[in-house]
């Protein structure tokens, strides 16, 4: 697919009727539509319904005309008053199976979609509803990567299509199915997200928003790479569950902000709960100890955590802590490393799940400290300026004293080798009876 803004060009030779009459002799139908064509363009519609009808053929041809008879066939049915009538069944054909390229049928298909695509202009309107097909189509064939780059440009082609909150969130949701077949589930929760940000206040509390955000809940808490949730709750169709569905809205406040003896506690008063929402309870719990993991890090203002203390929390042996510390800093929860001598864990960067007035508390109990910290280290640091400045001063003063000592007493004085102010007596005229 083309860039916004770029649709793309495809130049063919020869009036309407001329390749109507071509592409319906290619397709056996040339005697019916030959008959429309001398009608004059008054039948232009009725010849194409009659080339889309027998366009199914087009699938059993040989491979290297498919893509060639599919850019004609759009290209006839954009020059109809009623594109959007003709338009989707040409895209259906393409959802269809190529008995004549099993190997190469599908990049052939796909190829064949993206084209039509970008063959409309760029504010088409049509371009949702090919979009959707090609959707559609990766979903059967698992090849949401395919469509992943060309995501970013989702905003501006609502904007150019001038898309419904409604039809938004159709579109999005139709994304995560596509990203959950392809086993991307990070993606399959983000478009989930981006499908309930489309309901407005109004509409939060109605039967369809709150299906959708149990979907982004079960996503996000069953995610292996999704540790904040603070987005989700904020979004008011989410925050409606503590009405409809209470056990939901409790489940995903304890993944937000509790700890896995929380999760435990949950399951016990809602036995059952996990496994008959179809729910991976072994997932859960995992996740439940790394986020835990994160707490704990998070709450130690020594920086130091004992492998007792990470054992008890996670509730496991302590021949594991070891593990169980590499898999949270490879989820980027806590940075830090192992100390196996003194049994310790030193962290050294940790992720707060949440921001509240209880983390503001212990931020502004650590400034505290370290401003403790510095104070004394800054004390100190003047003192020992002090001490050095004052030890520098009194070796000048002493190298001044042995200066002036050596002045007063140290050269002789009177005679022959000098005056009184240590001047050298005039130098004696050399004569001829010095010879």
């Amino acid at each position: 697919m083309a860039a916004p803004g770029q649709p793309q060009l495809v130049f063919v030779d020869g009036s309407f009727a001329e390749l109507a009459q071509e592409m319906a002799e290619y397709l056996n139908v040339s005697d019916d539509v030959k008959a429309l064509l001398e009608k004059g363009d008054a039948q232009k519609d009725e010849v194409l319904k009659k080339i889309i009808m027998a366009s199914t053929a087009l699938n059993t041809m040989p491979e290297k005309e498919i893509t060639a008879s599919y850019n004609l066939l759009v290209y006839l049915v954009l020059h109809s008053d009623k594109p959007e009538a003709l338009l989707p069944r040409v895209c259906e054909n393409l959802l269809k199976p190529m008995p004549s390229s099993p190997t190469n049928g599908p990049g052939l298909a796909l190829s064949a979609l993206t084209n039509i695509f970008n063959m409309l202009k760029p504010d088409n309107t049509l371009r949702y509803s090919v979009f959707t097909t090609i959707l559609q189509f990766l979903k059967q064939n698992a090849m949401f990567d395919v469509v992943k780059r060309y995501l970013p440009h989702l905003e501006t082609w609502f904007k150019q299509w001038q898309t419904s909150a409604e039809d938004q969130r159709k579109l999005y949701v139709q994304i995560a199915d596509t990203a959950a077949e392809s086993g991307d589930e990070e993606a399959a929760s983000e478009y989930t997200i981006k499908a309930l940000n489309t309901f407005d206040e109004s509409g939060a509390k109605s039967e369809a928003a709150q299906q959708l955000s149990l979907r982004a809940v079960k996503a996000s808490i069953s995610s292996p790479t999704q540790f904040d949730f603070q987005s989700l709750r904020a979004i008011p169709a989410v925050q409606a569950l503590s009405e409809s569905h209470p056990v939901y809205s409790e489940l995903l406040d304890i993944f937000a902000e509790k700890d896995l003896e929380d999760y435990t506690d949950f399951c016990e008063e809602h036995e059952g709960f996990i496994e008959k929402e179809g729910l991976d309870d072994d997932k859960l719990t995992r996740k439940m100890r790394l986020l835990t993991f994160a707490s704990l890090a998070a709450s130690i203002s020594s920086r130091e955590i004992p492998y007792q203390a990470i054992a008890k929390a996670l509730n496991i042996p302590q021949e594991q802590v070891e593990i169980w510390t590499i898999d949270v800093i490879r989820a980027g929860l806590v940075e830090g490393r192992l100390s196996q001598q003194k049994q310790l864990f030193l962290v050294h960067k940790t992720t707060y799940r949440v921001f509240g007035e209880k983390q503001w508390r212990e931020l502004g109990d650590r400034l505290d400290l370290w401003k403790g910290v510095f104070t004394t280290v800054i004390a100190t640091l003047r003192r020992e300026q002090a001490n050095a400045d004052a030890q520098r001063k009194r070796e000048q003063e002493d190298i001044e004293r042995k200066i002036a000592g050596i002045g007063m007493g140290g050269v002789p004085t009177g005679g022959d080798r000098g005056n009184r102010r240590g001047e050298r007596p005039p130098r004696k005229e050399r004569t001829e009876d010095d010879d």
